[in-house]
């Protein structure tokens, strides 16, 4: 039996083969901290050898699913470690096929915002319910880096490459009701009905055939990991070379001190 005791930011239950995933900052709306990403590098491959569990429920604690990067932190990152972030062990390449190669169906659960990396792992599941009132975005351009850790890989074949482009270049906040319209996600839903929404869906998995279920994910997965293998080696590598640039450095301090970053005398 695995032991789930030991993920220090994440908090998994299994009841009669469905796990549930709760991402545990609430105090930081689920930003991604070290502990998180730590947590990160074993989860997925534990869920994938539970024998005990045949379909999984992620979702966020309190009133957010994740907030994505911890941005305060970001003001304290030093260039050179900016330009070793896509060498870095916990980079999201991992984390995302990490995600694609889990076996059994993954829902993800948007309870409330899903911004940046936190809207990436959402849109990386299987099936989507959100809260109507849930704001997705990937607002890496607001902080003066490229979308480069995975939304310039799943907004595209979801909503199209223009729409994509637009809303990455922008860093345009979509309410959960508009982003199951565009077919950014499955289903929106009133906040009150996203988990019993989510389990409805998972229980109907977890009764389903096994291998039927699991080799179809594979098979449809391969077309997403051909898009994940193109894009994310060039994204993220000009994510990194953003983090060194003025532009990040000033939005990362206006950030802290809750003003609007001043671009333009920037170059």
């Amino acid at each position: 039996m695995i032991d789930y005791s030991k993920y220090r930011a994440v908090l998994v239950e299994k009841d009669n083969r469905v796990a549930t995933v709760t991402l545990n900052r609430p105090n930081a709306l689920n930003a991604i901290n070290d502990d998180m990403s730590a947590d990160f590098d074993t989860l997925f491959g534990d869920l994938s050898r539970d024998e005990e569990v045949d379909a999984i429920i992620i979702t966020g604690a309190g009133r957010a699913f994740c907030a994505g990067g911890d941005v305060k932190g970001m003001d304290a990152r030093n260039v050179a470690a900016a330009r070793d972030f896509a060498m870095n062990p916990r980079d999201p390449g991992r984390l995302l096929n990490d995600i694609l190669d889990v076996e059994q169906p993954i829902i993800a659960a948007i309870n409330g915002d899903a911004i940046g990396l936190g809207a990436t792992i959402a849109l990386f599941c299987d099936i989507q319910i959100a809260a109507e009132t849930a704001r997705l975005a990937d607002t890496h351009v607001r902080i003066g880096v490229v979308a480069g850790d995975g939304g310039a890989v799943i907004w595209p074949p979801l909503i199209g490459p223009n729409r994509a482009k637009e809303y990455l270049m922008r860093g345009s906040i979509l309410k959960g009701a508009e982003a199951a319209h565009l077919g950014l996600v499955n289903y929106a839903v009133p906040a009150a009905e996203v988990m019993p929404k989510a389990r409805e869906i998972a229980r109907e998995l977890a009764d389903g055939p096994r291998w039927a279920i699991r080799w179809t994910k594979l098979s449809v997965n391969k077309l997403v990991k051909k898009a994940l293998h193109q894009v994310l080696d060039t994204s993220a590598a000009l994510e990194a070379v953003t983090f060194a640039t003025p532009q990040h450095q000033e939005a990362a301090r206006a950030f802290v001190e809750k003003r609007k970053p001043n671009f333009r005398a920037l170059k």
